[in-house]
Protein backbone atom coordinates (compact mmCIF):
# COMPACT_ATOMS: atom_id res chain seq x y z
CA UNK A 1 0.00 0.00 0.00
CA UNK A 2 1.11 3.69 -0.58
CA UNK A 3 1.28 5.35 2.71
CA UNK A 4 1.47 9.25 3.48
CA UNK A 5 2.81 10.77 7.05
CA UNK A 6 2.55 14.14 7.86
CA UNK A 7 4.61 15.04 10.65
CA UNK A 8 8.15 13.56 11.13
CA UNK A 9 7.90 13.56 14.84
CA UNK A 10 8.74 10.77 17.13
CA UNK A 11 4.78 9.13 16.42
CA UNK A 12 5.20 9.59 12.43
CA UNK A 13 8.56 8.74 11.87
CA UNK A 14 9.01 5.55 14.15
CA UNK A 15 5.27 4.68 12.55
CA UNK A 16 6.37 5.25 9.42
CA UNK A 17 9.84 3.16 9.57
CA UNK A 18 7.50 -0.06 10.91
CA UNK A 19 4.94 0.67 8.28
CA UNK A 20 8.07 0.43 5.80
CA UNK A 21 9.04 -2.58 7.35
CA UNK A 22 5.64 -4.02 6.73
CA UNK A 23 6.51 -3.95 2.93
CA UNK A 24 4.28 -0.99 2.11
CA UNK A 25 5.55 2.26 0.31
CA UNK A 26 5.97 5.26 3.00
CA UNK A 27 6.57 8.85 2.13
CA UNK A 28 6.66 11.31 5.12
CA UNK A 29 6.51 14.88 4.84
CA UNK A 30 7.44 17.48 6.91
CA UNK A 31 7.78 21.17 7.15
CA UNK A 32 11.26 21.63 9.46
CA UNK A 33 13.54 20.96 6.53
CA UNK A 34 16.68 20.01 8.44
CA UNK A 35 14.98 17.59 10.27
CA UNK A 36 13.96 16.01 7.12
CA UNK A 37 17.50 16.27 6.19
CA UNK A 38 18.92 14.24 8.72
CA UNK A 39 16.38 11.08 8.65
CA UNK A 40 16.98 11.11 4.55
CA UNK A 41 20.63 11.00 5.29
CA UNK A 42 20.00 7.76 6.04
CA UNK A 43 23.04 7.75 8.46
CA UNK A 44 22.48 5.96 11.82
CA UNK A 45 24.47 8.96 13.77
CA UNK A 46 22.43 11.71 12.29
CA UNK A 47 19.16 9.98 12.77
CA UNK A 48 20.07 9.49 15.99
CA UNK A 49 20.71 12.95 16.24
CA UNK A 50 17.93 14.38 15.20
CA UNK A 51 15.34 11.55 16.95
CA UNK A 52 17.06 9.12 19.67
CA UNK A 53 14.83 6.17 19.55
CA UNK A 54 16.58 2.88 20.01
CA UNK A 55 16.95 0.23 16.42
CA UNK A 56 14.74 3.81 14.39
CA UNK A 57 18.15 4.13 12.64
CA UNK A 58 19.00 0.62 11.72
CA UNK A 59 15.21 0.55 10.73
CA UNK A 60 15.18 3.40 8.17
CA UNK A 61 18.50 2.52 6.93
CA UNK A 62 17.31 -1.24 5.97
CA UNK A 63 13.97 -0.21 4.56
CA UNK A 64 15.26 3.10 2.53
CA UNK A 65 14.26 1.81 -0.85
CA UNK A 66 10.47 2.14 0.70
CA UNK A 67 10.45 4.93 3.11
CA UNK A 68 11.35 8.65 1.68
CA UNK A 69 11.22 11.42 3.64
CA UNK A 70 10.56 15.04 2.41
CA UNK A 71 9.90 18.95 3.23
CA UNK A 72 8.97 19.44 -0.27
CA UNK A 73 5.20 19.62 -0.66
CA UNK A 74 4.73 19.10 -4.43
CA UNK A 75 6.07 15.71 -3.70
CA UNK A 76 3.08 14.77 -1.70
CA UNK A 77 0.45 16.44 -4.30
CA UNK A 78 2.86 13.94 -6.60
CA UNK A 79 1.84 10.97 -3.93
CA UNK A 80 -1.86 11.89 -3.32
CA UNK A 81 -3.14 10.32 -6.30
CA UNK A 82 -2.17 6.58 -5.81
CA UNK A 83 -2.30 6.78 -1.81
CA UNK A 84 -4.16 4.70 0.13
CA UNK A 85 -4.08 6.03 4.02
CA UNK A 86 -2.76 9.42 5.08
CA UNK A 87 -1.30 9.25 8.81
CA UNK A 88 -1.95 12.69 10.40
CA UNK A 89 0.91 12.67 12.73
CA UNK A 90 0.47 16.38 14.27
CA UNK A 91 1.45 18.09 17.72
CA UNK A 92 -2.16 18.58 19.80
CA UNK A 93 -0.28 21.07 22.73
CA UNK A 94 -2.56 22.87 25.00
CA UNK A 95 -3.98 25.89 24.14
CA UNK A 96 -1.75 29.01 25.50
CA UNK A 97 -4.89 30.77 26.53
CA UNK A 98 -7.36 28.36 27.35
CA UNK A 99 -6.00 26.16 29.90
CA UNK A 100 -6.80 22.29 28.86
CA UNK A 101 -8.02 22.89 25.91
CA UNK A 102 -6.36 20.95 22.87
CA UNK A 103 -4.47 23.33 20.28
CA UNK A 104 -5.66 21.41 17.07
CA UNK A 105 -4.84 24.23 14.50
CA UNK A 106 -1.90 22.38 13.21
CA UNK A 107 -4.18 19.79 12.55
CA UNK A 108 -6.80 21.67 10.94
CA UNK A 109 -4.52 23.55 8.47
CA UNK A 110 -2.62 20.39 7.63
CA UNK A 111 -5.94 19.03 6.85
CA UNK A 112 -7.29 21.70 4.44
CA UNK A 113 -3.98 21.43 2.72
CA UNK A 114 -4.52 17.86 2.09
CA UNK A 115 -8.27 18.54 0.98
CA UNK A 116 -7.55 20.91 -1.59
CA UNK A 117 -5.39 18.65 -3.21
CA UNK A 118 -7.04 15.37 -2.88
CA UNK A 119 -10.25 17.38 -4.39
CA UNK A 120 -7.88 17.81 -7.87
CA UNK A 121 -6.80 13.94 -7.46
CA UNK A 122 -6.90 12.23 -10.34
CA UNK A 123 -7.86 15.11 -12.45
CA UNK A 124 -10.44 15.71 -10.41
CA UNK A 125 -12.18 12.27 -10.80
CA UNK A 126 -10.96 11.17 -6.90
CA UNK A 127 -11.93 7.52 -8.28
CA UNK A 128 -8.67 6.28 -5.66
CA UNK A 129 -10.86 5.72 -1.95
CA UNK A 130 -8.13 7.39 1.04
CA UNK A 131 -8.25 7.16 4.51
CA UNK A 132 -6.77 9.86 6.47
CA UNK A 133 -6.40 8.22 9.98
CA UNK A 134 -5.97 10.18 13.13
CA UNK A 135 -2.72 8.83 14.55
CA UNK A 136 -2.37 12.16 16.86
CA UNK A 137 -3.89 12.35 20.38
CA UNK A 138 -7.18 14.64 20.09
CA UNK A 139 -10.42 15.46 20.98
CA UNK A 140 -12.87 12.86 21.07
CA UNK A 141 -14.71 14.56 18.45
CA UNK A 142 -11.96 15.82 15.93
CA UNK A 143 -13.19 12.80 13.44
CA UNK A 144 -16.06 15.07 12.81
CA UNK A 145 -14.28 17.91 12.23
CA UNK A 146 -11.83 16.34 9.85
CA UNK A 147 -14.78 15.07 7.97
CA UNK A 148 -16.52 18.53 8.01
CA UNK A 149 -13.05 20.06 6.28
CA UNK A 150 -12.99 17.18 4.02
CA UNK A 151 -16.51 17.63 2.71
CA UNK A 152 -16.22 21.74 2.57
CA UNK A 153 -13.77 21.25 0.00
CA UNK A 154 -15.36 18.91 -1.83
CA UNK A 155 -13.13 15.49 -1.35
CA UNK A 156 -15.03 12.70 -2.43
CA UNK A 157 -14.60 8.82 -1.85
CA UNK A 158 -12.88 9.04 1.62
CA UNK A 159 -12.66 7.69 5.08
CA UNK A 160 -11.74 9.51 8.70
CA UNK A 161 -10.74 6.98 11.64
CA UNK A 162 -9.25 7.32 14.95
CA UNK A 163 -5.92 5.10 15.18
CA UNK A 164 -4.16 6.54 18.26
CA UNK A 165 -0.27 5.46 19.07
CA UNK A 166 0.25 4.16 22.51
CA UNK A 167 4.05 4.30 21.84
CA UNK A 168 6.75 4.74 24.95
CA UNK A 169 9.19 7.06 24.09
CA UNK A 170 12.71 5.14 24.44
CA UNK A 171 10.85 1.96 22.74
CA UNK A 172 8.78 3.54 20.32
CA UNK A 173 10.62 0.92 18.04
CA UNK A 174 10.13 -2.08 19.86
CA UNK A 175 6.00 -0.62 20.41
CA UNK A 176 5.69 -0.65 16.90
CA UNK A 177 7.12 -3.95 15.85
CA UNK A 178 5.52 -5.61 18.86
CA UNK A 179 2.41 -3.59 19.68
CA UNK A 180 -0.02 -5.29 22.80
CA UNK A 181 -2.56 -3.60 20.54
CA UNK A 182 -3.80 -1.57 17.81
CA UNK A 183 -7.13 0.45 17.96
CA UNK A 184 -9.42 0.99 15.06
CA UNK A 185 -12.19 3.34 15.09
CA UNK A 186 -14.29 3.81 11.95
CA UNK A 187 -17.75 4.38 11.08
CA UNK A 188 -17.66 2.44 7.52
CA UNK A 189 -16.60 -1.32 7.00
CA UNK A 190 -14.94 0.15 3.79
CA UNK A 191 -12.22 2.11 6.32
CA UNK A 192 -12.02 -1.23 8.53
CA UNK A 193 -11.11 -3.33 5.46
CA UNK A 194 -8.39 -0.81 4.40
CA UNK A 195 -6.97 -0.28 7.68
CA UNK A 196 -6.97 -4.36 8.25
CA UNK A 197 -5.29 -4.58 5.14
CA UNK A 198 -2.64 -1.98 6.31
CA UNK A 199 -2.00 -3.83 9.47
CA UNK A 200 -2.33 -7.16 8.09
CA UNK A 201 1.18 -7.59 9.65
CA UNK A 202 -0.46 -7.25 13.41
CA UNK A 203 -4.18 -8.50 12.26
CA UNK A 204 -3.59 -12.36 12.67
CA UNK A 205 -0.98 -12.28 15.30
CA UNK A 206 -1.71 -13.86 18.14
CA UNK A 207 0.47 -11.77 20.50
CA UNK A 208 -1.55 -8.77 19.11
CA UNK A 209 -4.56 -7.52 20.55
CA UNK A 210 -6.53 -5.67 17.57
CA UNK A 211 -9.55 -3.78 18.38
CA UNK A 212 -12.04 -2.07 16.21
CA UNK A 213 -14.54 0.51 18.07
CA UNK A 214 -16.21 3.57 16.74
CA UNK A 215 -13.81 6.55 16.02
CA UNK A 216 -15.19 8.22 19.65
CA UNK A 217 -14.02 5.47 21.61
CA UNK A 218 -10.66 4.79 19.97
CA UNK A 219 -9.98 8.59 20.99
CA UNK A 220 -11.56 8.56 24.45
CA UNK A 221 -9.65 5.48 24.93
CA UNK A 222 -6.36 7.18 24.16
CA UNK A 223 -7.07 9.85 26.55
CA UNK A 224 -8.38 7.42 29.56
CA UNK A 225 -4.98 5.14 29.13
CA UNK A 226 -3.16 8.24 29.33
CA UNK A 227 -4.93 9.86 32.22
CA UNK A 228 -4.83 6.09 34.38
CA UNK A 229 -1.01 6.32 33.45
CA UNK A 230 -0.46 9.66 34.95
CA UNK A 231 -2.49 8.79 37.83
CA UNK A 232 -0.38 6.11 39.05
CA UNK A 233 2.52 7.85 38.41
CA UNK A 234 1.40 11.10 40.47
CA UNK A 235 -0.11 8.62 43.47
CA UNK A 236 3.18 7.17 43.93
CA UNK A 237 4.98 9.87 44.10
CA UNK A 238 2.69 11.93 46.13
CA UNK A 239 0.95 9.29 48.54
CA UNK A 240 3.73 6.27 48.58
CA UNK A 241 6.68 8.27 48.29
CA UNK A 242 5.57 10.49 50.72
CA UNK A 243 4.96 8.30 53.07
CA UNK A 244 8.43 7.03 53.16
CA UNK A 245 9.71 10.70 53.45
CA UNK A 246 7.68 11.13 56.91
CA UNK A 247 8.57 7.42 58.23
CA UNK A 248 12.29 6.95 58.02
CA UNK A 249 11.83 3.33 59.18
CA UNK A 250 9.53 2.74 56.10
CA UNK A 251 12.30 1.24 52.52
CA UNK A 252 10.19 2.74 50.05
CA UNK A 253 12.01 -0.10 47.54
CA UNK A 254 10.05 -2.69 50.18
CA UNK A 255 6.82 -0.68 50.62
CA UNK A 256 7.07 -1.47 46.30
CA UNK A 257 8.02 -4.94 46.95
CA UNK A 258 4.89 -5.37 49.19
CA UNK A 259 2.12 -3.17 47.15
CA UNK A 260 3.28 -4.67 43.58
CA UNK A 261 2.86 -8.66 44.33
CA UNK A 262 -0.61 -7.74 44.41
CA UNK A 263 -1.42 -8.97 40.94
CA UNK A 264 -4.89 -6.79 41.07
CA UNK A 265 -2.36 -3.58 41.07
CA UNK A 266 0.42 -4.77 38.90
CA UNK A 267 3.76 -3.28 39.29
CA UNK A 268 3.60 -0.69 36.49
CA UNK A 269 4.08 3.20 37.68
CA UNK A 270 5.85 2.28 41.40
CA UNK A 271 8.83 4.07 40.92
CA UNK A 272 9.69 7.37 42.35
CA UNK A 273 10.52 10.64 40.86
CA UNK A 274 10.55 14.19 40.96
CA UNK A 275 7.92 15.02 38.21
CA UNK A 276 5.60 13.15 35.20
CA UNK A 277 7.34 14.90 32.35
CA UNK A 278 6.85 14.29 28.14
CA UNK A 279 4.80 15.39 25.82
CA UNK A 280 1.50 13.59 26.31
CA UNK A 281 0.35 13.13 29.64
CA UNK A 282 -0.26 16.02 31.33
CA UNK A 283 -1.35 17.58 27.66
CA UNK A 284 -4.02 14.30 28.06
CA UNK A 285 -5.24 14.70 31.27
CA UNK A 286 -5.83 18.47 30.54
CA UNK A 287 -7.45 17.86 27.68
CA UNK A 288 -9.73 15.44 29.62
CA UNK A 289 -10.28 18.11 32.02
CA UNK A 290 -11.08 20.50 29.58
CA UNK A 291 -13.36 18.32 27.93
CA UNK A 292 -15.10 16.38 30.72
CA UNK A 293 -15.26 20.44 32.50
CA UNK A 294 -17.32 21.83 29.33
CA UNK A 295 -19.69 19.31 29.27
CA UNK A 296 -20.67 20.02 32.84
CA UNK A 297 -18.79 17.00 34.43
CA UNK A 298 -16.86 17.45 38.28
CA UNK A 299 -13.57 16.84 36.96
CA UNK A 300 -11.65 17.83 41.01
CA UNK A 301 -9.95 14.43 40.71
CA UNK A 302 -8.14 15.45 37.46
CA UNK A 303 -7.43 18.75 38.64
CA UNK A 304 -5.90 17.15 41.83
CA UNK A 305 -3.38 14.65 39.91
CA UNK A 306 -2.23 17.54 37.50
CA UNK A 307 -1.78 20.07 40.58
CA UNK A 308 0.12 17.43 42.78
CA UNK A 309 2.15 16.52 39.48
CA UNK A 310 3.49 20.55 39.75
CA UNK A 311 3.59 20.42 43.71
CA UNK A 312 5.63 17.47 43.66
CA UNK A 313 8.72 19.02 41.24
CA UNK A 314 8.57 22.38 43.26
CA UNK A 315 8.72 20.70 46.82
CA UNK A 316 11.52 18.19 45.86
CA UNK A 317 12.93 21.77 44.94
CA UNK A 318 12.36 23.28 47.97
CA UNK A 319 13.39 20.59 50.46
CA UNK A 320 16.99 21.36 49.84
CA UNK A 321 15.84 24.82 52.21
CA UNK A 322 13.55 23.25 53.88
CA UNK A 323 15.57 20.29 55.21
CA UNK A 324 19.24 21.00 54.22
CA UNK A 325 19.33 24.49 55.25
CA UNK A 326 21.10 24.59 51.70
CA UNK A 327 21.01 28.47 49.48
CA UNK A 328 22.15 27.81 46.19
CA UNK A 329 23.41 31.24 45.84
CA UNK A 330 26.93 31.53 44.45
CA UNK A 331 27.19 27.23 44.65
CA UNK A 332 28.15 25.25 41.25
CA UNK A 333 25.52 22.64 40.52
CA UNK A 334 25.97 19.75 38.11
CA UNK A 335 22.78 18.60 36.80
CA UNK A 336 22.89 14.75 35.90
CA UNK A 337 19.63 14.18 33.45
CA UNK A 338 18.01 17.04 30.93
CA UNK A 339 15.80 14.36 28.78
CA UNK A 340 12.39 13.88 30.60
CA UNK A 341 13.30 10.07 30.71
CA UNK A 342 15.92 7.60 30.01
CA UNK A 343 16.42 6.41 26.43
CA UNK A 344 15.42 9.57 24.53
CA UNK A 345 16.17 13.25 23.41
CA UNK A 346 12.89 14.54 24.09
CA UNK A 347 13.32 17.47 26.89
CA UNK A 348 9.39 18.21 26.71
CA UNK A 349 8.12 18.83 30.03
CA UNK A 350 11.37 17.94 31.56
CA UNK A 351 11.66 18.34 35.00
CA UNK A 352 15.07 19.47 34.37
CA UNK A 353 13.30 22.90 32.83
CA UNK A 354 12.35 24.38 35.53
CA UNK A 355 15.33 23.28 38.08
CA UNK A 356 17.52 24.62 36.00
CA UNK A 357 15.01 28.03 35.47
CA UNK A 358 14.90 27.93 39.36
CA UNK A 359 18.79 27.63 39.89
CA UNK A 360 18.92 30.82 37.67
CA UNK A 361 16.99 32.60 39.39
CA UNK A 362 17.79 31.30 42.96
CA UNK A 363 22.02 32.62 41.93
CA UNK A 364 23.70 29.88 41.51
CA UNK A 365 27.10 30.47 39.78
CA UNK A 366 27.28 28.04 37.85
CA UNK A 367 25.00 24.72 36.46
CA UNK A 368 27.12 22.18 34.72
CA UNK A 369 24.75 20.14 32.52
CA UNK A 370 25.44 16.37 31.73
CA UNK A 371 22.86 13.83 29.16
CA UNK A 372 24.03 11.29 27.02
CA UNK A 373 21.54 12.40 24.39
CA UNK A 374 19.67 15.37 24.91
CA UNK A 375 21.47 18.40 25.98
CA UNK A 376 21.30 19.58 22.20
CA UNK A 377 17.38 20.56 21.96
CA UNK A 378 17.90 21.89 25.99
CA UNK A 379 20.60 24.34 24.60
CA UNK A 380 18.26 26.04 21.97
CA UNK A 381 15.71 25.90 24.59
CA UNK A 382 18.35 28.29 27.02
CA UNK A 383 19.31 30.42 24.47
CA UNK A 384 21.89 33.10 25.96
CA UNK A 385 20.41 35.32 23.52
CA UNK A 386 17.14 34.88 25.49
CA UNK A 387 18.74 35.98 28.81
CA UNK A 388 21.85 36.35 29.33
CA UNK A 389 22.05 34.66 32.92
CA UNK A 390 21.98 31.88 31.03
CA UNK A 391 25.59 31.91 30.10
CA UNK A 392 26.26 30.11 33.62
CA UNK A 393 24.58 27.18 32.10
CA UNK A 394 27.66 24.86 30.71
CA UNK A 395 27.10 21.75 28.96
CA UNK A 396 29.41 18.71 29.78
CA UNK A 397 30.61 15.93 27.52
CA UNK A 398 31.29 13.30 30.76
CA UNK A 399 29.65 12.83 34.22
CA UNK A 400 32.95 13.55 35.77
CA UNK A 401 33.27 17.28 33.97
CA UNK A 402 30.12 18.05 35.68
CA UNK A 403 30.95 16.83 38.89
CA UNK A 404 34.53 18.63 39.08
CA UNK A 405 33.90 21.14 41.39
CA UNK A 406 30.23 21.34 42.28
CA UNK A 407 28.74 21.87 45.20
CA UNK A 408 26.39 19.67 44.50
CA UNK A 409 24.33 17.56 42.28
CA UNK A 410 20.85 17.48 41.33
CA UNK A 411 20.31 13.82 39.40
CA UNK A 412 16.93 14.34 37.18
CA UNK A 413 16.58 11.97 34.53
CA UNK A 414 16.51 7.80 35.18
CA UNK A 415 19.27 6.98 32.54
CA UNK A 416 20.92 3.84 33.93
CA UNK A 417 24.67 4.81 33.77
CA UNK A 418 23.74 7.13 36.12
CA UNK A 419 23.39 3.85 38.80
CA UNK A 420 27.00 4.14 39.34
CA UNK A 421 26.88 8.07 40.60
CA UNK A 422 27.34 7.21 43.73
CA UNK A 423 31.14 5.98 43.14
CA UNK A 424 31.95 9.35 40.97
CA UNK A 425 30.65 11.55 43.67
CA UNK A 426 32.50 10.04 46.06
CA UNK A 427 35.66 10.68 43.78
CA UNK A 428 35.32 13.89 42.66
CA UNK A 429 33.12 15.85 45.32
CA UNK A 430 34.41 15.60 48.51
CA UNK A 431 31.73 16.50 51.58
CA UNK A 432 30.11 18.62 52.63
CA UNK A 433 28.12 18.09 49.55
CA UNK A 434 24.58 17.68 48.93
CA UNK A 435 22.78 15.14 46.34
CA UNK A 436 19.62 15.41 45.33
CA UNK A 437 18.27 12.04 43.89
CA UNK A 438 15.21 12.96 41.82
CA UNK A 439 15.12 9.16 40.62
CA UNK A 440 16.73 7.37 44.13
CA UNK A 441 18.82 6.70 41.42
CA UNK A 442 21.57 5.60 43.52
CA UNK A 443 19.83 4.25 46.89
CA UNK A 444 22.16 1.68 46.98
CA UNK A 445 24.87 3.76 47.94
CA UNK A 446 22.69 6.13 50.27
CA UNK A 447 23.94 4.05 53.30
CA UNK A 448 27.43 4.17 52.48
CA UNK A 449 27.60 8.43 51.31
CA UNK A 450 25.90 9.52 54.63
CA UNK A 451 28.45 7.69 56.32
CA UNK A 452 31.04 9.09 54.65
CA UNK A 453 29.79 12.65 55.46
CA UNK A 454 27.29 13.75 52.05
CA UNK A 455 24.11 15.04 52.86
CA UNK A 456 21.22 13.87 50.72
CA UNK A 457 17.51 14.69 49.83
CA UNK A 458 16.04 12.04 47.88
CA UNK A 459 12.46 10.84 46.92
CA UNK A 460 10.71 8.83 48.89
CA UNK A 461 13.34 8.98 51.66
CA UNK A 462 13.44 11.61 54.79
CA UNK A 463 16.77 13.74 54.77
CA UNK A 464 19.62 11.90 55.26
CA UNK A 465 22.89 13.10 57.18
CA UNK A 466 25.26 11.98 59.45
CA UNK A 467 23.75 12.30 62.81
Amino acid sequence: MRVLYIGAGFVGTCSAAVMADSGHDVLVYDIDEGKIKMLASYNRELIELCLFEKGLGELLVTNKERIKFTANYDEVIKFLDEVDVIFMCLPTPEKKDARGESDISYIVQATEKLAEHLSKRNNGTQEKYVVIANKSTVPIKMVDEVERIMTNFGVKNFGVVSNPEFLVEGKAIENSIRPDRIVVGAKKEQDFEVMRNLYRRFYDSPTTTYIETNPYEAAAGKLMANFLLFNRLVTTYGVVGRLCEIFPEISFENLRKIITTDKRIGSWGFYNSLYAGGSCLIKDAASLDFQLEKAGIDVRQIKQVLAMNQHQRDYFYSRAKKEANFSWEGKCVAVMGVAFKRDTNDIRNSAAIDIVRYLVDDGAKEIRLYDPAATVPFKRLFDINKDERYEKIVYCNREDEALKGSNACIIVTDWPQFRSLGEKIKVFCPPPYLIMDGRRMIQHYYDELVKDGYSIIAVGSPYLTKS
